[in-house]
């Protein structure tokens, strides 16, 4: 896989150097790792972090996410996949508390990759989305980013589990929780980044098929709603009859990553 995704990079540009399999935090026993790839240069360059779905419970740095790889690439940017805990063998907030641990290093060592600490997008897709959507509502001061782009991303746990009158195996797995009672529906809306909501918060993309069996539409829909009526700005790109995953994307909309690092280069300028 590795190989691939290094191939994948050379196509797209000969001047970018992937990294991979870089420690960025230990928790216990558990070794968190990334890979980054640096543009030539001498930067420092927009930058970001890429977060891979998979339920909260499968899927890695290099799965889910990869379609992504190589507009970024093409784009310029120093940019990270990483690692997080899964469920069961970690409960919720363990998956969140690694995203705030890969910022906080990547801003630490921005200088050795080329990244730019103020100018850090936060980017995920399904599981992923909803963990940048999370921290990038809460982040503050060493865990701030200026931009947070979540993909086909559940925001509100609780409507999500309300909505399919069921909690399902995914969230069952994060939060311990086996029936969608009182405790259950609160334990949901404090673990979702709807309950955040601010004015002053960091610029939001989404992104979304209306077609999504597994993430309704009207997620993205209701948060872009949330979010302007508190003055903060957040854009929708719409993929028409779009599906769950970016695996089919480009035959419904050719340009969607042209669009997503257009609206990344602009927005960290």
């Amino acid at each position: 896989m590795r190989s691939f995704i290094a191939l994948l990079l050379l196509a797209s540009t000969a001047f970018a150097e992937l990294k991979t399999d870089i420690e960025f935090a230990k928790v216990g026993e558990v070794s968190l790792t990334l890979d980054a790839n640096v543009p030539d240069g001498a930067g420092p360059f927009p930058t970001v972090i890429l977060v891979h779905g998979g339920g909260w419970r499968n899927g890695d740095k290099n799965k889910f996410i990869t379609p992504l790889f190589a507009p970024m690439t093409k784009a310029g940017f120093t940019w990270f996949t990483i690692n997080y805990r899964l469920a069961p063998a970690h409960r919720w907030p363990a998956c969140a508390d690694d995203v705030e641990r890969a910022i906080r290093w990547v801003k630490a060592n921005a200088a050795q990759y080329k990244a730019d600490p103020k100018r850090i997008a936060l980017v995920g897709e399904s599981a992923g989305g909803h963990l940048v959507s999370y921290v990038g509502v809460r982040g503050d001061g060493d865990t701030r980013v200026a931009a947070v782009v979540p993909i086909y991303a559940p925001h509100d746990l609780e409507f999500h589990a309300k909505n399919r009158n069921a909690l399902g195996p995914s969230l069952s797995a994060l939060f311990n929780l086996t029936e969608l009672n009182d405790d259950a529906a609160k334990a949901l809306r404090a673990a979702s980044s709807t309950a955040y909501l601010r004015k002053g918060l960091p610029p939001f993309l989404l992104m979304h098929g209306t077609k999504d069996a597994q993430v309704d539409y009207a997620q993205s829909v209701k948060f872009q709603e949330r979010m302007k009526a508190l003055g903060n700005t957040c854009d929708l790109i719409t993929i028409p009859d779009g599906a769950h995953g970016m695996g089919g994307w480009g035959m419904l909309v050719p340009d969607y990553a042209d669009q997503l690092t257009a609206w990344l280069r602009k927005t960290l300028k």
